[in-house]
Formats: structure tokens, C-alpha cells, sequence
């Protein structure tokens, strides 16, 4: 399904876009086809990817397109969830602490008190006391 949602989301008419869109309906067709075999197949052929479904390689991941640049930190303003952060991945505690007391969540819950404690999970959770 998320496959799906992301290629519904990309633009139309481009070239880059439609290899992209090809690509994934040739895997979204193979991860369906031990489910659905004869519709897979059909739609495998009619989108001219080859003559036979089963006899395609098994798609194969990239390791690099899974490394992530940013990651979404939980934010808590002492202990309640109040929002979210976006930070380099490679992050130090230093730096993540600075962008959560820097950020416009934290200043409005602590109501221009001075943060007593910060509580960085790299990773995970940032949770400022008040």
C-alpha cells in the first residue's frame, strides 16, 4: 500500500517520473503476483513487461536508497507529547538539544521559562523539562 500511495503521488509527464512509475508497477506487479497470480500476470503482459511474471528476477533493494539524511524525533515538553522535530540523522545530543530549545513548540510551553533539563534519546525522543 505504501508503494502504491507514493506512486499515486508523483507528478505525470515527465520522463523521470514515468520511469519511476514504471519501475515501481513492475514491483508492485511481482510482490502481487504469488497473491493474485492470473491478474498480475495480465497486467504484467499488457503493460509489456515480458511474456511471463514468474519467470522476472525478484526485485532487488538498493542499501543506499534506504539510508536516511533526516529523521523525525518526538518532541515532549516535560512529559506530554507536544509535536515533532526534523534533524540530520548523524546528530549529536548537543545539536538536537539546541534545535529543541530553539524550536517554537518548546518556547510555547515553557512560557519564557528557562529549561531546567533535556532529555535527548538519539534517534528517538527529545523531552525538555521545565
Amino acid at each position: 500500500m505504501k508503494l502504491l500511495n507514493a506512486l499515486e503521488k508523483l507528478p505525470c509527464g515527465t520522463p523521470a517520473a514515468d520511469a519511476v512509475t514504471r519501475e515501481g508497477l513492475a514491483i508492485l506487479l511481482q510482490v502481487l503476483a504469488p497473491i493474485t497470480p492470473h491478474i498480475a500476470q495480465t497486467l504484467w503482459r499488457e503493460l509489456g513487461f515480458g511474456d511471463d511474471i514468474l519467470s522476472a528476477g525478484w526485485p532487488e533493494p538498493d542499501p543506499a536508497a534506504l539510508v536516511q539524511d533526516e529523521v523525525e524525533l518526538v518532541l515532549q515538553v516535560n512529559g506530554k507529547l507536544r509535536g515533532s522535530l526534523r534533524v540530520a540523522a548523524d546528530a549529536a545530543k548537543d545539536a538536537i538539544e539546541q534545535v529543541a530549545l530553539a524550536s517554537e513548540i518548546t518556547a510555547r510551553y515553557l512560557e519564557g521559562r528557562p529549561a531546567k533539563k533535556v532529555v535527548v534519546v538519539p534517534g528517538r525522543l527529545v523531552n525538555v523539562v521545565g
